[in-house]
């Protein structure tokens, strides 16, 4: 009886270690964006203007947009967890934007699927992985403690902080950052202008969703296209003295 315990334990021992392995599951993600904030950043918008836009976002209910994250240690895929957004009190709702973001770790391979400026583009590319530096801060996020670090984003000159859980050791993450040694579960753009925070972690298998595939009409580029018309609009919006985010992604 004694050696039959022990030979169970031992299987379990043994089994323990590939269990945990196996590391997938399904992130839920708030993401709020302080719209004064990032406006009163904007130097090139006239007093008047930030004063009127400030009225405009003062009634307005900012509840987080929810967005999800399905991922496996070889793949993620990101997008919004419903096509609509509705505010708290119920006044205000729109269609989210088509936001899919799908990276292949294992090929070094992304698949986005952005909508902007008026048109869908389709963004099929190899990966580059941000340049981190990690740091030796600790945050606690949904229960697990995470480790700092930070990049910046040359195209929009946004700071990025991301802190990631070496506890589930894959390197996915909300947005399009990813390659660090841990899940991303919040990602600070520059000192709280956005903000991506982890309020969900489910560990369960992904792969129905990670595979199914939407058929969705666009134009096709690469990233150093995606990175010029960005750039542009900003630079356009800037001489203009308009906001250029009301048409693109913060």
């Amino acid at each position: 009886m004694i050696m039959k315990k022990l030979l169970i334990l031992l299987l379990v021992t043994i089994g323990a270690p590939s269990m945990a392995q196996k590391m997938e599951g399904v992130v839920t993600y708030d993401r709020t964006q302080d719209y004064v904030k990032i406006m009163s950043r904007m130097t090139f918008l006239s007093l008047d203007q930030k004063e009127r836009m400030k009225a405009t976002n003062k009634n307005y209910s900012s509840r987080p947009t929810q967005m999800v994250l399905y991922f496996n240690e070889d793949q993620s895929l990101y997008t919004n967890e419903s096509e609509y957004w509705r505010s708290e009190n119920g006044q205000w709702s729109y269609r989210n934007s088509d936001y899919i973001i799908r990276r292949d770790f294992k090929q070094e391979t992304k698949s986005d699927v952005i909508e902007m400026l008026g048109r869908t583009y389709l963004i099929d590319d190899s990966l580059k992985t941000p340049q981190w530096k990690i740091l030796n801060q600790l945050k606690d996020i949904a229960g697990h403690i995470c480790m700092k670090a930070e990049t910046e984003d040359p195209i929009k000159q946004q700071k990025v902080v991301a802190w990631f859980a070496q506890d589930i050791p894959v390197s996915a993450g909300p947005e399009q950052y990813f390659g660090l040694p841990g899940l991303i579960l919040e990602l600070d753009l520059n000192d709280g202008d956005a903000v991506i925070t982890a309020s969900k972690i489910e560990m369960r298998d992904v792969s129905k969703e990670l595979t199914a595939t939407k058929k969705i009409k666009g134009k096709k580029i690469k990233t150093a296209d995606y990175d010029k018309l960005i750039k542009d609009h900003i630079q356009t919006s800037t001489k203009a003295q308009e906001n250029p985010y009301w048409t693109i992604r913060y």
